[in-house]
């Protein structure tokens, strides 16, 4: 299926999403510091540039797993349906645990994960969601942690993609069709 030609405008630099993380990383650092080893998870595939920026900031013991959950596949609307598609690979009853998304929009995945790994009894569980478009929410789900609020725009970068393309982005960015009036 051929992708309708767009370009990408700048909406949240590089600079200001670094700035941003080493803010985040203090604040979890004082919510998890009496934990022996946060067990970061990260949610594939969005989430792996905003993860690995963070845990490098963390002044904790980490362990990073991973877990894919899709809602979306290639298209630009949530299913709505969410599948877990990779699970850990470690147990976290009674561990501390840090969930990490790219993007909460209509908050369904990260709602249904939250629930999904609650039934394995961590001793405490948090989220952190690099971007949120509140205006989009259809279920009562609030992140723990927000980078930053955002309008209701199509964004790619930092790890986040349009059908499998621009993750390589440094800075977040809005998509714009170039076919639209």
């Amino acid at each position: 299926m051929p992708q309708r030609p767009y370009v990408i405008d700048q909406l949240i630099s590089a600079k200001a999403i670094a700035a941003r993380i080493e803010d985040l990383a203090r604040e979890i650092g004082d919510e998890f510091r009496d934990t022996d080893k946060l067990v970061v998870v990260g949610l594939l595939r969005g989430s792996f540039v905003f993860i690995a920026d963070l845990v490098r900031e963390l002044d904790l013991p980490v362990e990073v797993d991973f877990l894919e959950a899709s809602s979306y596949g290639d298209a630009m609307e949530s299913s709505r349906e969410v599948r877990i598609l990779k699970d850990l690979r470690a147990a976290i009853e009674g561990r501390d645990v840090l969930v990490v998304e790219d993007i909460v929009d209509t908050g369904h995945t990260l709602n249904h994960v939250t629930k999904f790994l609650l039934s394995r009894k961590p001793a405490k569980l948090r989220t952190i969601a690099l971007l949120d478009k509140p205006s989009r929410r259809e279920v009562d789900f609030k992140a723990h942690w927000i980078g930053f609020s955002i309008p209701d725009e199509f964004v790619v970068g930092y790890g986040i993609d349009f059908a499998q393309r621009n993750r390589n982005l440094p800075f977040i960015g809005k998509v714009r069709f170039t076919d639209e009036a």
